[in-house]
């Protein structure tokens, strides 16, 4: 086994830059509504909030592209955004941090996925969806796949983002799946837990322990449950790994014919975990792209975890930060 000193991470984290991934998915909007609160409202038990100052993030699979492109990695996402204001925002957001936009491709038929967030002292005080989530069409698909075959080869990684608004579907994947294997890329699944049947034979998956719960059909509540969980899903999805995240408790990972590792939290002081496994995802791709091993990918991606739920607001991961962080946990006996 590789020795995984703080050289080895540094090498891992400095070869970010050398890589490049393909983000695929639902792309939104996120609007934040900063303010604060000083009173109830007459007209409704709910609190008024005084507007300070507004602002906008890519959100979704463009948060994931956000992560990798803060990490230091190229980064072109595929999905699709409304002929609508919010579209232009998001296109212009994700360009101004130097994220490709080639494949973003405009339906009319459908708004930008825009999620508003109103924040009051450092505290979510509402949420607002607006967003259609009907499949897209078989003309839009056909257009978004001429343009990954296109890139395909001058990418390491692909990142799949799947939140169940009509982008992802088993049509799409049955195309796109085959094209990655042929061109022996590493593709990864934020997964919906309704569409688990739809990854098989990715490279590694990522869901929560209640996604993995629900996907497996049983309650995960000891060591001895997480364990079988994770060997089901290597089974039942034919991938090479599966990192579960466990919230507080950390993450394991799964490899086949090799025992489970858990990994505790990195988390010192949680403020919001908004967007956390974004970032964890984007991290262990990027690690895996970078020439990490499975175990020291997992590492690097709750280091990079622990980071971003320490700030308020969707968050992003610097080069930088991250090696601090991995530097001090080193000193923390069974976390690195």
């Amino acid at each position: 086994m590789k020795t995984r000193n703080f050289d080895y991470y540094k090498k891992t984290i400095l070869n970010f830059k050398k890589a490049s991934v393909l983000v695929i998915g639902d792309l939104m909007l996120d609007e934040f509504i900063w303010g604060e609160v000083t009173r109830i409202s007459p007209e409704a038990p709910v609190p008024v909030v005084w507007v300070k100052k507004e602002s906008f993030m890519p959100g979704g699979a463009s948060n994931v592209a956000n992560n990798l492109r803060s990490l230091g990695a190229e980064v072109r996402v595929v999905g699709v955004i409304g002929d609508d204001q919010n579209g232009a925002i998001l296109r212009g957001e994700l360009e101004q941090k130097g994220i490709r936009t080639e494949g973003i491709f405009t339906d009319a038929s459908r708004p930008t996925i825009l999620k508003t967030r109103v924040v009051a002292h450092h505290q979510q005080v509402v949420r607002i969806d607006k967003e259609k989530k009907e499949r897209l069409s078989d003309a839009m698909i056909a257009e978004m796949t001429a343009y990954i075959e296109n890139v395909i080869k001058d990418v390491d990684a692909i990142i799949i983002e799947d939140y169940a608004k009509g982008v992802i579907t088993p049509a799409f994947l049955k195309k796109i799946l085959p094209l990655a294997r042929l061109n022996g890329k590493i593709v990864s699944v934020d997964p919906k837990e309704e569409h688990f049947n739809y990854y098989k034979g990715i490279t590694v998956i990522t869901p929560n322990n209640h996604e993995a719960a629900r996907a497996v059909g049983f309650e995960i509540n000891d060591q001895a449950t997480l364990k079988k969980a994770g060997m089901k899903l290597l089974s039942k999805l034919d991938c090479r790994m599966a990192l579960i995240t466990l919230g507080e408790n950390g993450m394991a990972v799964f490899q086949r014919n090799k025992p489970m590792k858990h990994i505790p939290t990195a988390a010192q002081e949680v403020f919001d975990v908004s967007g956390a496994g974004d970032t964890v995802i984007a991290s262990y791709t990027l690690s895996l792209a970078s020439g990490a091993d499975p175990i020291a990918a997992a590492h690097i991606s709750n280091c990079a975890a622990g980071i971003v739920v320490g700030k308020v607001g969707i968050a992003v991961v610097a080069p930088e930060e991250l090696l601090s962080r991995i530097k001090k946990e080193l000193f923390r006996p069974g976390v690195i």
